[in-house]
C-alpha cells in the first residue's frame, strides 16, 4: 500500500513532552490536595485528554475535574509548553516526506491553540497543512473526530483514506484510526507502556524516527 497523506500525534510522537506536561500535572494535582511524588504515575497523563486522566487516574468528579484542568492549564500556559522538545530526526522526516509529495497533518488532543503554538515554536509551521487540536473545553477531543477534521482539512475524501496513516505512541491513536478505518502507524519511542501497541492493528512498528521515516518514504505515492 502506497500513502499520499500523513496524520501525526503530538505528544510522545513529535515532541518529548514530558517534562512539561509531568510538572504541570504534579501542580494541579498539588492544588486539588494531593502529593505525587513518583513522577512513572503521571506518565500515563500523556496522550489522554487531561479531564479523562483526571477523571480516571484520582478518580474525581465534577467540579474538581475542571478545577484540576484550570490548574494544570495555568502552568502549562506560561512554561509548561516550553518544557519540549523534539524527538531526534523529526525535522529532518517532516522536510523528506514534505519533498516526497505527502500531505502533512496534525491530529492531537492537546487544545488547538497549544498545538499550533508548539508548531510554530520548532519551526515545524511550513510542513505542516493542517494543525487539528482540541477544544479548549474538550469536547471535541475524541481522536477519531480530531482525525476526520484532519482528513476534511487536507481535502481527502472517505474514498480515499486508505492511502491517509495515522502515526501515534498510544492506544488512543491506534483507536481512532481503527475507528475511521485508517492504517496506523506505532511508534515504540513515545510512552506506550510495554505491549500496548501490539495490541492493535498496525502497518508498521517504528522504533525510531529514522525508521519511521524510512518506512513512510519507502511506501509514498507516486
Amino acid at each position: 500500500m502506497s500513502y499520499r497523506a500523513v496524520l501525526w500525534d503530538l505528544d510522545g510522537t513529535l515532541t518529548d513532552s514530558q517534562e512539561g506536561i509531568l510538572r504541570c500535572t504534579q501542580y494541579a494535582l498539588k492544588a486539588c490536595g494531593i502529593e505525587e511524588s513518583d513522577p512513572q504515575k503521571l506518565i500515563r497523563f500523556i496522550g489522554p485528554p487531561l479531564a479523562y486522566s483526571f477523571a480516571t487516574f484520582y478518580q474525581m468528579q465534577e467540579p474538581m475535574v475542571s478545577f484540576a484542568v484550570e490548574k494544570y492549564r495555568e502552568r502549562y500556559g506560561t512554561v509548561g509548553w516550553k518544557e519540549n522538545r523534539l524527538y531526534p530526526g523529526i525535522t529532518d522526516c517532516l522536510k523528506a516526506l514534505k519533498a516526497a509529495g505527502y500531505q502533512i497533518a496534525m491530529a492531537t488532543a492537546k487544545p488547538e491553540f497549544y498545538a499550533k503554538k508548539i508548531v510554530a515554536f520548532f519551526e515545524l509551521t511550513p510542513y505542516f497543512d493542517a494543525v487539528i487540536g482540541s477544544s479548549m473545553e474538550h469536547s471535541d477531543a475524541s481522536k477519531a473526530y480530531l482525525m476526520q477534521r484532519a482528513m476534511q482539512q487536507l481535502h481527502i475524501p472517505e474514498t480515499q483514506k486508505e492511502q491517509v496513516v495515522m502515526i501515534g505512541d498510544r492506544k488512543f491513536d491506534a483507536e481512532g484510526a481503527a475507528a475511521c478505518g485508517l492504517p496506523f502507524i506505532g511508534v515504540h519511542y513515545g510512552y506506550a507502556p510495554a505491549g500496548e501497541l501490539e495490541s492493535y492493528p498496525s502497518v508498521y512498528l517504528a522504533d525510531t524516527v529514522s525508521d519511521l521515516k524510512t518506512f513512510l518514504l519507502e511506501h509514498a505515492a507516486s
